[in-house]
């Protein structure tokens, strides 16, 4: 069941960050504001876009959150091991997600310092 909702969670992830999916749902916007004289711009008129898009907005949400949950955990796999392979990689990096917010603050200040470092032995060459 988890690898079936997976599967279709990508499916659609993929098919509704598509351009025809983008102009399907311009296209139904465009043809709901048409209509708009037509109902006169009722309750029911304006009604059925704040229904429609909510539940879409809501079921989608589930779907995008599924990817990249599943993306991010493979992302987090291939630096592991790129971490694991190179000797002078510090292995402390394997488990930064792990960390607090203060930690990577201050890992973040670290590597700051270091790219601060380089551009400044650069600008001596």
């Amino acid at each position: 069941m988890h690898e079936f909702f997976r599967q279709i969670a990508r499916r659609i992830s993929y098919t509704i960050g598509s351009p025809v999916a983008f102009a399907i749902a311009m296209i139904a916007c465009v043809v709901w504001a048409a209509t708009g004289p037509y109902f006169h711009y009722s309750d029911t008129w304006q009604l059925i876009i704040n229904t429609t898009t909510t539940v879409i907005t809501f079921l989608v949400v589930f779907l995008i959150q599924n990817t990249q949950n599943h993306d991010n955990r493979a992302l987090h796999l291939k630096l592991d091991e790129l971490l694991r392979a190179v000797k002078s990689a510090r292995n402390s990096m394997v488990d930064l997600e792990e960390m607090t917010d203060e930690e990577l603050a201050h890992l973040e200040g670290e590597f700051r310092k270091l790219r601060l470092q380089s551009q400044q032995r650069g600008a001596h060459s």
